[in-house]
C-alpha cells in the first residue's frame, strides 16, 4: 500500500506565480499598419498562452476550453460586427522559455490583434515587455500579481482576477470577525503568492497567526508543513495554494488526525478539480474508500465570479448551456467559468468598439466606461488603473448542495484601505449583447 508521501511524489504540480521584476517598455508608437494587425472584414485573430500539457495543466487547462466555447457560441450566432473570433491557443507547458517562443510565434506568424488571458505570473512576466513594445493589447492576464496593473510601465497590459493582496484582506477581516480568538496557520507558495497574500491577511490577523509554512511547488510533499500547522494548534488553516497543493494538504491533514477549518482563495479553491485530485492522491492509501467530496465539505472559499456549483445564478446557467453544447464530455468547473468570463468581457468590448476596429480604439473603449456582466464585483479598467476585479465574496462549500454564501461580495484596495460593501447592478445574460 502506498503512503501519502509516495502518492504525492508521483504528482505533477506547478508554480502559479513568481516574483515580478521591473522592466521598461518602449516609447515608440505602433505604426499605423500595426493598429489593425489581425483584423480583416470577416475575422479578428487573437491568441493566448496556456498550460495545455505539463504539470500545471490539471484544472488550468479548462480556462481556454471555457473561452473557446464562448467564442464558438458567438461565431455560430454571426460573430461581432460581421467578424468571427479566431482564437488561437498555444501550449507553453507553464515554462517561461516556451511562453516566449509561442508568444513570438503568435505575434510574428499568426499576427494576432491581441492577447487574451495569458496564464501565470512567471510565464506572462517573460513576455509582458515584448507585448508592450510591439503595441499588442495584452488583456485580462490570468494571474493575481500586481505586475499587470502598471499602466505607466505597461500601457497595453490589463489584469483580470482580483489580486492576491485584496483577496487576502477580505479573508483576514472575515476570519477575525467570525473566528475570534482562534489561532491561524498559513500555508503558502514560496513565490509572489506568499508575500502578496501576507500583505493582506496580516493587516487583520497578525496577532493570531501562529504558523507560517511555505512549500516549494517543485516538491510535491506537504507532510512536514501540515505537521507544523497541527503542532502549532492552528484552528484555521489558510492555504494560499493552487488546487494540487490544497488537495494534498487536506489529505495529509486527514492522515494525521488534524481537522482545522480550511480556507482557500479563488485561484486554488476550485472544488471540482480539488476533489478529483484528492481522489487521485488517495489511491492506494487508507483514504481511498472515503468519497472525495467529503474532504472538501465545509471548505471556505473566496470568489469574485459566479461558481460552477451555483446553479441558480443566471450566468452559471447560461455558461452551463454553452458548455454542454460546445465542450461535451469535459468537466464544468470554476476555471471553465473563469475562461468563459474572459471571453465574455472581450466580446462585450468588441461590440462596444463597433465595426471600425483597431488597437487604439480597443483600449480607448476599454478605458472609457464601467464594465458589468458576469462578475460579482466591479471590474476596473481605466487609463490609470488596470487592476481588474476589485473584491470577493466568502462562501462555504457544501457537498452536493449550492455553496452557502457567508458574506456578500466586498471590495477593497491592495494597500491599507477599508473593506467596503457595495451594490452592483449586475445584468442578466440576456441584457448583454455578445454578437451582432
Amino acid at each position: 500500500m502506498r503512503t501519502l508521501g509516495t502518492a504525492a511524489a508521483a504528482l505533477a504540480v506547478a508554480v502559479l506565480a513568481a516574483s515580478c521584476g521591473a522592466s521598461e517598455s518602449s516609447d515608440e508608437e505602433a505604426s499605423p499598419g500595426a493598429l489593425t494587425t489581425g483584423v480583416t472584414d470577416d475575422s479578428v485573430v487573437i491568441g493566448t498562452h496556456q498550460p495545455l500539457t505539463g504539470p500545471a495543466s490539471p484544472g488550468f487547462v479548462h480556462v481556454s476550453t471555457g473561452a473557446s466555447a464562448v467564442f464558438d457560441y458567438v461565431n455560430d450566432n454571426g460573430g461581432i460586427h460581421g467578424r468571427r473570433i479566431d482564437y488561437r491557443v498555444e501550449d507553453d507547458a507553464f515554462d517561461p522559455a516556451r511562453t516566449m517562443d509561442v508568444t513570438r510565434s503568435l505575434i510574428d506568424d499568426d499576427e494576432v490583434f491581441a492577447l487574451l488571458g495569458g496564464l501565470g505570473t512567471p510565464t506572462h512576466e517573460s513576455v509582458i515587455e515584448e507585448l508592450n513594445d510591439e503595441g499588442v493589447p495584452d488583456l485580462f492576464v490570468s494571474s493575481g500579481a500586481l505586475a499587470w496593473d502598471q499602466p505607466e510601465e505597461y500601457p497595453y497590459s490589463y489584469g483580470f482576477q482580483v489580486d492576491y493582496s485584496k483577496e487576502a484582506k477580505v479573508q483576514g477581516a472575515y476570519i477575525a470577525e467570525n473566528f475570534p480568538g482562534d489561532d491561524v496557520g498559513l500555508l503558502y507558495q514560496n513565490d509572489d503568492v506568499g508575500p502578496a497574500s501576507h500583505a493582506g491577511i496580516e493587516q487583520y490577523l497578525m496577532d493570531d497567526i501562529v504558523a507560517w509554512e511555505s512549500y516549494d511547488p517543485g516538491v510535491p510533499e506537504l507532510d512536514g508543513q501540515v505537521a507544523e500547522l497541527k503542532a502549532a494548534d492552528a484552528d484555521v488553516a489558510v492555504c494560499y495554494c493552487i488546487p494540487a497543493f490544497l488537495g494534498l494538504a487536506i489529505l495529509e491533514a486527514q492522515a494525521i488526525g488534524y481537522e482545522p477549518q480550511w480556507v482557500a482563495p479563488s485561484f486554488g479553491g476550485d472544488v471540482e478539480i480539488v476533489s478529483q485530485l484528492i481522489e487521485e492522491y488517495a489511491e492506494g492509501t487508507p483514504a481511498e474508500d472515503v468519497p472525495p467530496e467529503a474532504f472538501t465539505d465545509g471548505l471556505i472559499i473566496t470568489a469574485f465570479l459566479p461558481m460552477a456549483a451555483q446553479s441558480d445564478d443566471p450566468w452559471t446557467a447560461f455558461y452551463r448551456d454553452i458548455h454542454e453544447e460546445y465542450n461535451e464530455g469535459a468537466p464544468f468547473t470554476d476555471t471553465t467559468v473563469y475562461g468563459m468570463v474572459q471571453a465574455t468581457l472581450f466580446a462585450q468590448l468588441l461590440m462596444e468598439v463597433g465595426p471600425d476596429l483597431d488597437r487604439e480604439r480597443l483600449l480607448r473603449t476599454l478605458n472609457s466606461r464601467e464594465w458589468t456582466g458576469p462578475g460579482l464585483v466591479p471590474f476596473v479598467a481605466t487609463e490609470t488603473d488596470h487592476s481588474g476585479y476589485s473584491g470577493v465574496m466568502v462562501v462555504r462549500n457544501r457537498a452536493g448542495e449550492e455553496p452557502e454564501i457567508l458574506q456578500e461580495p466586498r471590495v477593497t484596495d491592495s494597500d491599507g484601505g477599508e473593506i467596503l460593501p457595495f451594490e452592483l447592478d449586475r445584468p442578466d445574460p440576456d441584457d448583454v449583447p455578445l454578437f451582432g
